[in-house]
C-alpha cells in the first residue's frame, strides 16, 4: 500500500543537465522509453534536492521531515496505452541522506532509495555541493552562483527556454532493483520559477562513465536552481518493463 499524497516545501533544487547523444542515451533506457530531444540532443542530468516540512497532507509542518537527495534523470517520452505520448523523467538512481526515506522508498512511497554523504555550502546566492554515496557507486559534485543568463555555451538559447522544456517533466518513472517494473511519482509545484546558475565546477561519475558514455558523446550544458517552492508528491501507476 502506497502513501497518501505527501507535501512540502522544496527549500533548494538544483537541476545539472548534460547534453548527451540520441543513440548512446538510448541504450541507458528501458525500451519503453525514447529520449526528449532538444537541437538534435538528449538531455540528461541530476536533480540535487533539499526537502523540507515533508509530511502527509493535511499534517502540521512541524512534523515534517528534512532531507538531502539526488535523483539521476532523463527527459523522455513515450506512448500508453491508448498510443497518446506522454512526457516525463526517467530516473535510473535516487541517492538520500534521510534513513527514512531509504526504509521507505520503494515500499511505501514510489522511489528506491541509496544511502549516501552530502556537504552543502549555500548562502543564496553561492552553492558548493557534493555527495558521495555509501556503496561508492555515485559522486556529484558543483560549485556554482546565481547568474542572470544561461552560459553561452548551452543548447538552451534563453533561460526561458530552459524552462520550458524542463517544466513538463512532472512525473517520473525509477527504475527498481527487480528490473521487471518503474515506480511512478508525480511531483505538483505550487508555482515554478528557475534561476541561471554561472558553475565554476561540475562532476557526475555517472555522465563522467565512459563505458556508458563513450569520449564525444556527452557535454555538460548547464545548470538551473529553483528555491522555496511549495510542491506535493502523488503516487503515480507503476509501469511494468
Amino acid at each position: 500500500m502506497k502513501l497518501p499524497t505527501i507535501q512540502g516545501i522544496i527549500r533548494r533544487r538544483i537541476l545539472v543537465n548534460y547534453r548527451v547523444d540520441s543513440v548512446v542515451m538510448q541504450r541507458q533506457l528501458p525500451e519503453k522509453f525514447r529520449p526528449k530531444l532538444h537541437n538534435g540532443f538528449a538531455i540528461g542530468g541530476i536533480c540535487l534536492i533539499k526537502l523540507e516540512e515533508i509530511r502527509p497532507k493535511g499534517m502540521p509542518a512541524f512534523l515534517g521531515i528534512s532531507s538531502e537527495n539526488a535523483a539521476h534523470r532523463v527527459a523522455v517520452l513515450w506512448d500508453d496505452e491508448q498510443g497518446k505520448a506522454q512526457e516525463g523523467v526517467y530516473i535510473p538512481r535516487r541517492d538520500t541522506n534521510s534513513r527514512l526515506n531509504q526504509i521507505a522508498g520503494g515500499r511505501f512511497f514510489p522511489g528506491e532509495q541509496h544511502a549516501a554523504k552530502f556537504a552543502v555550502a549555500d548562502d543564496g546566492e553561492a552553492v558548493d555541493f557534493s555527495l558521495n554515496s555509501e556503496d561508492g557507486q555515485v559522486a556529484v559534485a558543483i560549485q556554482a552562483r546565481t547568474a542572470k543568463q544561461l552560459p553561452k555555451s548551452s543548447g538552451f538559447l534563453t533561460l526561458e527556454e530552459a524552462s520550458q522544456f524542463f517544466e513538463p517533466g512532472a512525473l517520473g518513472y525509477s527504475a527498481t532493483k527487480g528490473g521487471l517494473k518503474l515506480d511512478g511519482i508525480r511531483l505538483k509545484t505550487m508555482n515554478w520559477k528557475v534561476e541561471a546558475l554561472d558553475v565554476e565546477r561540475v562532476r557526475s561519475s555517472y555522465f563522467d562513465e565512459k563505458s556508458k558514455f563513450p569520449e564525444g558523446s556527452v557535454s555538460f550544458d548547464c545548470a538551473l536552481i529553483m528555491r522555496n517552492i511549495e510542491h506535493e508528491w502523488h503516487t503515480e501507476q507503476e509501469l511494468h518493463v
